[in-house]
């Protein structure tokens, strides 16, 4: 297999890649990652372009300069992708430093004799430095899913393939000059490393943005966008996977106490303020592992994992009283707002639908007894007609 043909390979399998991160950019506008990805392969066109064109020169040097860049122009716009689709900033100190460290070698590197073991080592350290800043990237994201470990693994396999290259050439050998460099033996095995990984850091990639894409579209059917909790549905499907984990827990059922009156004296968007200004002061409250979620209009619960009912009513109780003696005029709404609570804490045999019960009998009483309390719910509670006092 000759190396023409390998660039060739090379050319395709870049510009297959360059035109779907495009696609994932122009049909995900959040996608900022995608939109770098799509330049980084993009450059990868014209880097082999570059190299056909190379055979054809009498002064090889501007031409292998060119290429010589181009490619680490295609791992930046590379780097910087991953970088924006892991939400971290990309390392740019570092790789400005490679960039004036490259540029300042490059009379250097271009005076070496072509195929010398110096030469070929330092024009391949700028590329081992941008792919291994590319595998610390991801790995100081936190994130350690198995496609990201795998991605991970990808790049230090990158970076070993280029401090390879030298003494792949010392064993093959290389060409005498630039311009039979594809005819070489040499530019085979290193086009074809450059092929197999180039394919699977760009399918690796279009997976972690397959696979980050569909959470954030479960979380946002999952998520009530006025308070920014879970909605009925995420909060049932959260709760639900905590029991199946087993251990005690607490369920919190809250509701705004007489909050018709409000929407009728300030408003519909003071209503909603005072619901997102609640949800807020839940999830403050909330301890670490909580699950939250607005499950009706003003009617919100919350499930605590690994707690004991004394824990859920003092959880409550911090709530109620910081909400109770808080103002709120930036809403427009210069006066202080309640809420009251139920609390109940699971048994051995409770599904999630028994405790909500005994929750909300428990919430039906503290709103029966005046509202802005806390009500616990201790063993099955009778029921009560919870007339007038909503």
């Amino acid at each position: 297999m000759t190396a023409a043909f390998v660039l060739g390979i090379n050319m395709s399998v870049a510009g297959i890649f360059a035109v779907a991160f495009a696609v994932v950019a122009a049909t995900n506008r959040t996608s900022r990652g995608a939109r770098w990805l799509a330049l980084g392969y993009g450059m990868g066109i014209i880097y082999v372009g570059l190299e056909f064109l190379l055979t054809r020169q009498v002064d090889p040097t501007p031409v292998g300069i060119g290429i010589f860049l181009v490619f680490l122009i295609a791992l930046s716009f590379a780097l910087i992708g991953v970088a924006y689709h892991y939400r971290t900033t990309p390392p740019w100190i570092a790789m400005a430093a490679i960039w004036v460290v490259t540029i300042l070698g490059v009379p250097a590197i271009f005076s070496l004799t072509y195929g010398s073991a110096l030469r070929l080592t330092l024009y391949q350290l700028p590329y081992f430095a941008m792919q291994a800043l590319l595998g610390l990237v991801i790995l100081r994201s936190g994130r350690r899913q198995a496609l990201d470990l795998l991605l991970i693994a990808l790049q230090v396999l990158a970076a070993i393939i280029y401090v390879a290259k030298p003494f792949i050439a010392a064993t093959v050998g290389t060409a005498s000059a630039p311009q039979g460099y594809m005819a070489t033996t040499y530019a085979a095995i290193s086009q074809s490393g450059s092929v197999v990984t180039l394919m699977a850091i760009g399918l690796v990639l279009l997976l972690v943005m397959m696979r980050d894409t569909t959470a954030e579209m479960v979380a946002r059917s999952e998520t009530d966008p006025l308070s920014s909790v879970l909605n009925r549905r995420g909060f049932e499907h959260h709760a639900e996977q905590a029991f199946l984990r087993g251990g005690t827990a607490v369920l919190i059922a809250a509701d705004l106490d007489d909050f018709k009156k409000i929407n009728d004296s300030f408003g519909h968007a003071a209503g909603d303020g005072v619901i997102a200004h609640f949800a807020a002061m839940l999830v403050d409250a909330a301890p670490a592992g909580a699950i939250v979620g607005r499950v009706g209009g003003e009617e919100f619960a919350v499930l605590l994992p690994e707690a004991l009912l004394s824990d859920g009513r003092l959880y409550a109780e911090t709530v109620r009283t910081a909400f109770a003696s808080a103002r709120l005029p930036v809403l427009g709404v210069d006066r202080q707002f309640t809420a009251s609570f139920g609390v109940a804490q699971r048994t051995a045999s409770d599904s999630l639908f028994e405790l909500s019960r005994r929750a909300d009998a428990a919430l039906y009483r503290a709103k029966a007894g005046g509202r802005n309390q806390v009500r616990v719910a201790l063993g099955e509670l009778p029921p009560v007609h919870a007339v007038g006092v909503a």
